[in-house]
C-alpha cells in the first residue's frame, strides 16, 4: 500500500480546496439547471465570445459572421480562442456553456490558490488561508464563474503573473531561461485576455528591470521586450483593423467620447468606485458586506507595512498595482455593467490586502498575549471569509434567474428567427449575443461591438443613427437590417420600426437591458425626407444637418457643451401633409457652423428648430446681428433669416442664439434667394 499512500499524501492538502470548489460549482450550475433545464449563460455577452469561439472554430476568426468584416466586439480574444475548441470538438449551441463553466470553475480553484500563495510570504500561512477562503466565499466570482465570461480565467491569469513576478525577484534560482519565457508568455496573454492585463505585463518587465537574468545591456533588452508586449494586442489590431483599439473599447471608454468631460468623469467613476461598490452599497449590495470599504482601503496599508516588515517589497507593490488595477475601469463611460464584472478580475489584490490585515491585527494582538497573535490572525482572516459568504445564497439565486431571464429573452428570440425569419436576413440588434448565435442569420450590432463601423453613432446618439442610416440607404442599402430585434426605448428611432412581428417579455430579470424586446420589419420609407425646409426657396447650395457625424465635421459644428442623451429622431408631420423624419440636437441654446457662401447671388438661412416654450432665435456673425425671429412653442418649425448681400463669398461662422428657451436644432440650410441684376 506505500505506492498509494505516497500520493495521497501529496493530494491530501490539496482535497479541502478541491471539494469547496466543486461544491460551489455544484451548486451553482444545479440552480441554474433547475431554473432552465438546460445549460444557459447569465450574461448576453457570453455568447458573443461563443459566436466568436464557433468563428474560429469554422475558420473564420474575428469574422462574427462568415462572410463579414473583421470585427473586434468580444471582450477577451483568448477566451473566444479557448472556447473554440470545444466548439470545433462537437460543443454546439447551448452545450457550449458546460465547457466555460467548466473552465471557470477549475479557475476559481486556481484562484484560490494564488490568492493564498500570493500572501503567504507577507501574512503567513493562517491569513493567507483566510484570503484563499475570501476567494471562494466571495459572490462576484461565482457568479461570474457560472456566467459564461472569462472574468474568473482572467483573475486567475493576473494572480499567477503576479506572483511569478515577485517570486522571480525574490529567488535567483527562478531567475531561468525557461522562467523568462513563461514571463513573457504571461505578459503576452494577458492582454489579450482583456486589455487590462497590460498592467500585469508592466509589472512582470519591471521585475525583470529589477532583478536582471544577466547585468548586461543583453539583460536590460530582456525586461524592455517584455514590457513591449503589453502593446502586442494594440499593434495587431492596428495591422487588422487600422485602429489600436478594439471596437468594445471605442463603445465603453471616456477617452473618444464626445461627450465625456475628462479627468472629471474618470474621477467620478472613481468616488463611486470607493465610496459605494467597496462598501457593498447599492450595485454592490449583492456581493459584499455594507461598511467595508475603510476596512479594505487598511488592507491596502497593511500589504505596504508586511512588504517591509518581511524584505518583500516587490511583491507588496505588485499587489498594490494589482488591487488599484480596479480603478483601470474607471476610464469606460460606466463599470456598472454585468454586475460589476470588469471589477472583479482585480479582486484579490484586495483579499491578500485583507489577509495583510489580519496578520497585522495579530501581530498587535500578541503584543498583549503572545498566544492570542495567531489565533486573532485567523479568527480574523475567517472571519472576513465568512462575512463574504454570508451573500452566496443571494448571488446563486441571482445568477440562475439572471440565466432564466436571458434564456426566456434573447435565446428564446435567437430560436423564434432562426424558425421564422428568412434565411437572408439581417438583423438589427442592440443585443448581439445569444440572438445573433442561435438566430444563425447576419446581424447588424447597433451598439458597434460586432459591426465595427456603427460604434461612433451609437455612442453620439439617436439623432446621428438616425442620419447615418440615411447615409447608409443611399450608398450602401443593402447593409442595413431587413429586421430590428431590440429594446425600443434602447434604439430610440421609432421611424425606422416597421410591422411588430413578435415580442418575449421578462418581468422578472434584472440581467436584462428591459423587460420587452421585440422584433420588428426594418422601415425605411421616410429616410431622406427631412432633407429639404419646406419653406419656399431656391437652390439649396450648402447644409448642416444637424447630428449627421459627417456633415457637423465638414461644416465645423461645435458641440458647445452637448451632453449624452441631448439627441433625438423625431418623426412629424410638415405643414403640407407630408411624414418627415429627421435627426437633431436638443436643449440648445447655442449653435455654431460653417456654412460657403456662394459669389453672385443673395443667399438665407433656413433652419429647422423645435422649442420646449416660446422663444426668440438670432442670427449672428462676424459683422455681427443679422436677425430674428420668433419659433412658438411645440411642434416643429422652420425659421428664415436674410443675409445681407455685402457678404464675401466663402467659409462664413454663424451663431444662433435662443432668447428665452432651449430649443432643438435639426438642420440649417444656405439657399439662394434671387439673383443679383448685372
Amino acid at each position: 500500500m506505500a505506492w498509494f499512500r505516497g500520493p495521497v499524501k501529496r493530494l491530501a492538502p490539496w482535497l479541502p480546496l478541491v471539494v469547496a470548489t466543486g461544491l460551489l460549482a455544484y451548486t451553482s450550475i444545479r440552480a441554474v439547471l433547475a431554473k432552465l433545464g438546460h445549460p444557459g449563460a447569465s450574461l448576453d455577452d457570453a455568447y458573443i465570445h461563443f459566436q466568436y469561439a464557433r468563428a474560429f472554430a469554422e475558420g473564420h476568426p474575428l469574422r462574427f459572421q462568415e462572410g463579414e468584416p473583421l470585427s473586434t466586439g468580444a471582450t477577451s480574444f483568448v477566451w473566444a480562442t479557448v472556447l473554440a475548441l470545444p466548439y470545433a470538438i462537437g460543443l454546439h449551441g447551448a452545450s457550449i456553456v458546460w465547457a466555460a463553466w467548466a473552465l471557470s470553475f477549475v479557475a476559481l480553484g486556481a484562484l484560490a490558490y494564488e490568492t493564498f500563495a500570493l500572501a503567504l510570504p507577507m501574512a503567513g500561512r493562517g491569513a493567507a488561508t483566510g484570503a484563499g477562503a475570501m476567494t471562494l466565499a466571495f459572490g462576484g466570482f461565482t457568479w461570474c464563474a457560472t456566467s459564461g465570461m472569462e472574468v474568473v480565467p482572467f483573475a486567475w491569469l493576473l494572480a499567477f503573473a503576479t506572483r511569478r513576478a515577485a517570486e522571480w525577484t525574490e529567488a535567483p534560482a527562478r531567475r531561468t531561461a525557461s522562467e523568462l519565457r513563461l514571463l513573457a508568455g504571461l505578459a503576452l496573454v494577458a492582454p489579450f485576455m482583456r486589455p487590462e492585463g497590460a498592467i500585469i505585463s508592466v509589472v512582470l518587465a519591471c521585475a525583470i528591470a529589477l532583478r536582471p537574468r544577466v547585468k548586461s545591456l543583453r539583460g536590460n533588452g530582456e525586461a524592455l521586450g517584455v514590457g513591449a508586449l503589453a502593446c502586442a494586442p494594440n499593434a495587431l489590431l492596428m495591422i487588422l483593423t487600422g485602429n489600436a483599439t478594439s471596437s468594445t473599447a471605442q463603445v465603453k471608454l471616456l477617452v473618444g467620447n464626445p461627450y465625456a468631460e475628462m479627468p472629471t468623469a474618470a474621477l467620478t467613476n472613481a468616488h463611486v468606485l470607493l465610496t459605494q461598490i467597496l462598501n457593498g452599497e447599492v450595485w454592490s449590495a449583492e456581493f459584499l458586506p455594507q461598511g467595508g470599504a475603510t476596512l479594505a482601503c487598511a488592507g491596502l496599508l497593511a500589504v505596504a507595512w508586511r512588504g517591509v516588515a518581511t524584505k518583500r517589497e516587490f511583491r507588496a507593490v505588485a499587489v498594490l498595482v494589482l488591487a488599484l488595477g480596479m480603478f483601470v475601469p474607471c476610464l469606460y463611460v460606466t463599470f456598472l455593467w454585468n454586475r460589476l464584472r470588469y471589477l472583479w478580475p482585480f479582486a484579490p489584490g484586495w483579499f491578500v490586502g485583507l489577509a495583510c490585515l489580519a496578520r497585522v491585527a495579530g501581530t498587535l494582538a500578541s503584543r498583549l498575549d503572545a498566544r492570542a497573535g495567531p489565533t486573532s490572525t485567523v479568527l480574523l482572516a475567517g472571519g472576513m471569509a465568512a462575512a463574504l459568504a454570508t451573500r452566496l445564497e443571494w448571488v446563486i439565486e441571482d445568477v440562475a434567474q439572471s440565466a432564466s431571464g436571458i434564456d426566456r429573452q434573447q435565446v428564446s428570440l435567437g430560436r423564434w428567427a432562426d424558425a421564422n425569419l428568412p434565411a437572408n436576413a439581417r438583423i438589427g440588434l442592440n443585443d448581439t449575443g445569444a440572438i445573433a448565435y442561435f438566430g444563425h442569420r447576419k446581424t447588424f450590432d447597433i451598439v458597434g461591438l460586432t459591426t465595427p463601423t456603427e460604434g461612433k453613432y451609437w455612442v453620439a446618439g439617436a439623432g446621428s443613427r438616425l442620419e447615418h442610416y440615411e447615409r447608409l440607404y443611399a450608398t450602401s442599402r443593402t447593409s442595413l437590417p431587413t429586421h430590428f430585434i431590440v429594446y425600443p426605448e434602447w434604439m430610440a428611432v421609432d421611424a425606422v420600426l416597421g410591422r411588430v412581428l413578435h415580442e418575449a417579455v421578462v418581468l422578472d430579470s434584472s440581467i436584462l437591458g428591459g423587460q420587452v424586446m421585440r422584433v420588428f420589419d426594418a422601415r425605411w420609407d421616410h429616410l431622406g425626407s427631412g432633407e429639404k425646409p419646406w419653406t419656399a426657396h431656391g437652390e439649396i447650395v450648402d447644409t448642416v444637418d444637424v447630428a449627421d457625424l459627417e456633415s457637423e465635421e465638414a461644416h465645423r459644428y461645435e458641440l458647445l457643451a452637448a451632453r449624452d442623451g441631448e439627441q433625438v429622431a423625431v418623426e412629424a408631420v410638415s405643414p403640407d401633409g407630408n411624414v418627415v423624419v429627421d435627426g437633431g440636437r436638443t436643449r440648445r441654446t447655442r449653435e455654431r457652423f460653417v456654412l460657403n457662401v456662394p459669389r453672385g447671388v443673395n443667399v438665407s438661412v433656413i433652419g429647422r428648430v423645435q422649442a420646449e416654450t416660446d422663444a426668440s432665435v438670432e442670427l449672428r456673425s462676424p459683422m455681427g446681428f443679422m436677425g430674428a425671429s420668433v419659433v412658438a412653442a411645440g411642434a416643429w418649425a422652420e425659421v428664415e433669416f436674410e443675409l445681407p448681400a455685402r457678404l464675401l463669398p466663402g467659409a462664413i461662422t454663424l451663431e444662433v442664439v435662443s432668447r428665452g428657451a432651449r430649443f432643438t436644432a435639426f438642420h440649417w440650410w444656405l439657399v439662394t434667394s434671387r439673383r443679383l441684376t448685372k
